[in-house]
């Protein structure tokens, strides 16, 4: 069975940081594109980063500079660092697991991050 178990959300006060986890089982990990989007409340769910299998990373224009996706292959792991956060930033995190052009997609549980003060 393929699960993605998320930790790490939390509150924090704007220009704290925060760092989730996402570790995946019943996948083979090193396959996959890894990335976390987020969901705020009455909003679409947006990509936040992502690393691909090559470890090329991408990100929002949004988080650029303040936030990083790291990965270990050989702990089946995906990290977020988020760092100087905004109020803005808050939301539902998800972690998700994907194969492009195939139906080899996946979803963590989601965790959340709330910056206030």
């Amino acid at each position: 069975q393929v699960q993605l178990v998320e930790s790490g959300g939390g509150s924090v006060q704007p220009g704290g940081s925060l760092r989730l986890s996402c570790v995946a089982s019943g996948i083979f990990f090193s396959g996959y594109h890894m990335a976390w989007y987020r969901q705020a409340p009455g909003k679409q769910r947006e990509l936040v980063a992502a690393v691909n299998n090559g470890g090329v990373t991408n990100y929002a224009e949004s988080v650029k500079g303040r936030f990083t996706i790291s990965r270990d292959n050989t702990k089946s792991t995906v990290w977020l660092q988020m760092n100087k956060l905004k109020p803005e930033d808050t939301a539902t995190y998800y972690c998700n697991a994907d194969i492009a052009g195939t139906t080899n997609n996946y979803w963590g549980q989601g965790t959340q991050v709330t910056v206030s003060s």
